[in-house]
């Protein structure tokens, strides 16, 4: 699980000396304005002691004529609650999907304190390494519709309480890396059933609700 950064609440005319830092670096590299064609913003729970806390999973596609090396800063803001959030080159998620589209993001945008995260509009800016930007404003006021999912494994035996339409096991070595995701059989059954890999330790129950862009995570149980 990835936990999320501090982010600090800033004043509105703060918005604007940031941007102003990136001006002069338009001498040494391209005017090219890059552009967000793409992007979404999905909530993300993660079980917490008896509750969840909340995670924005934020990914936009990048257009850059000099590459995606070109780019630099991947702002995203509140405007409403005077919030912001900075993603360098060096903290970004990239990843390429099947269709050899190129995503960058972060699965971490959080709050202070685990507060909950605003609804409403959020403005994505994309800065490159010449100081050139554009922007792109994207929405987000869903929530769970499903009560938070819950997991148990006792003597070889799975048990999943979830009313969530999605639910998949993401599994993990005993030294917690992922190892592989696969689909929930059934509510109930044999954990020697699911054919895991040999190194696989222990599992989390994800599960999902695509329509409305939500999803949850459990804490990671012991097979054993």
């Amino acid at each position: 699980m990835l936990l999320g950064k501090k982010v600090k609440k800033i004043k509105s005319f703060a918005l604007f000396a940031v941007a102003a830092v990136f001006l002069p670096l338009g001498a040494s590299c391209s005017q090219s304005q890059p552009e967000i064609t793409f992007g979404f913003i999905k909530l993300v729970l993660y079980q917490e002691g008896a509750g969840a806390v909340e995670r924005f999973s934020f990914f936009i596609i990048p257009d850059d004529e000099d590459g995606i090396e070109n780019l630099d800063r991947l702002f995203l803001y509140h405007d409403r609650e005077q919030l912001r959030w900075v993603l360098n080159h060096n903290d970004w998620i990239s990843y390429t999907d099947f269709n050899g589209v190129t995503w960058i993001g972060t699965r971490s945008i959080a709050l202070q304190d685990n507060m909950s995260l605003p609804r409403g509009a959020y403005r994505a800016v994309l800065v490159n390494l010449g100081g050139e930007s554009s922007e792109r404003t994207f929405h987000f006021d869903g929530g769970a519709r499903f009560p938070f999912p819950a997991l148990e494994i006792s003597d070889g035996q799975f048990t999943v309480r979830s009313e969530w339409p999605v639910n998949r096991f993401v599994a993990h070595t005993i030294e917690g890396f992922y190892v592989t995701t696969i689909e929930v059989p059934a509510h109930t059954g044999l954990t020697s059933d699911l054919n895991l890999p040999s190194m696989v330790f222990s599992v989390a129950l994800w599960a999902e609700d695509t329509e409305r862009f939500t999803s949850a995570f459990t804490n990671v149980v012991p097979l054993n």
